[in-house]
């Protein structure tokens, strides 16, 4: 008997440091996810994150709250991510800030995607076909489709930079609540390269498409991937449509030709 009652005490002692340890341990979680808050809270101090809430379970952080442009909803959750102590973002910020039509949302971005990059050779490879091969955005082609407030971007670009550039002008952009990026990076080829510049050549250099090298933002867009070739923006003829398709196919090491483009109604 004595020896069962010995067993019965050193089970509930046990149990005891169990419940103690593990309440230490929650108590030790709450202390740090409390200071984890301050933190985060700290980065975000500035002005256009006054609205944005905290909170901090295990690490796990999860902002709420509301900010006056997607570019702030982005740059809150970079701030916080790069935290040593947070193992995961839920970023519920909403945007609140300027409401705009989606149909005027999406000719405004359309049109500042058109130019962006104009004039910027940057990354690799890219020094080489500024002022050579045409203007920097002519290897691009990046639309932007707005649906309440959620702009898609779609399309594809040469340079990685080219992407990151078209989301951070969309991101700041009134109106702008959320971002589904599409755009892909086109792989980096040599011999794709080289069919970028004679397909530049041979459009640019006829006497009937030459001039729409004229204008940075309506130049035709000559899209290489893997040999395969596709040609976006808007002539003012079935004809010149005609030709382009022409030219672009019949330069040499190229499999496919996809005439996307548009003809002018005015």
């Amino acid at each position: 008997m004595r020896k069962s009652g010995f067993l019965g005490n050193a089970a509930l002692l046990a149990a005891a440091f169990a419940g103690f340890a593990l309440s230490a341990s929650a108590s030790a979680a709450s202390s740090s996810d409390a200071e984890l808050q301050q933190q985060i809270q700290g980065k975000l101090k500035n002005k256009e994150f006054a609205q944005v809430t905290v909170k901090s379970n295990n690490g796990i952080v999860t902002l709420n709250g509301t900010v006056d442009k997607y570019q702030a909803k982005v740059d809150a959750e970079k701030k916080v991510r790069k935290m040593s102590a947070v193992k995961e973002v839920d970023d519920e910020i909403q945007v609140a800030g300027k409401q705009v039509p989606d149909a005027t949302l999406q000719a405004t971005l359309n049109k500042k995607l058109a130019y962006d990059q104009f004039g910027q050779p940057t990354g690799p490879g890219r020094a080489a076909f500024n002022g050579v091969f045409g203007y920097e955005n002519t290897y691009d082609n990046i639309t932007a489709a707005v649906n309440d407030g959620v702009v898609t971007l779609d399309g594809a670009v040469r340079w990685e930079q080219d992407k990151k550039s078209a989301n951070a002008l969309v991101a700041q952009q009134d109106g702008v609540k959320d971002v589904i990026d599409k755009v892909k990076v086109l792989p980096a080829s040599i011999y794709d390269d080289q069919i970028r510049a004679r397909e530049y050549e041979a459009l640019y250099g006829d006497n009937v498409l030459g001039r729409y090298g004229m204008d940075p933002a309506a130049p035709i867009r000559i899209v290489v991937d893997n040999g395969h070739v596709s040609l976006y923006g808007t002539v003012q003829s079935q004809m010149e449509k005609n030709i382009a398709s022409i030219r672009a196919g019949q330069v040499s090491g190229v499999f496919s030709v996809q005439n996307n483009l548009q003809v002018s109604k005015s």
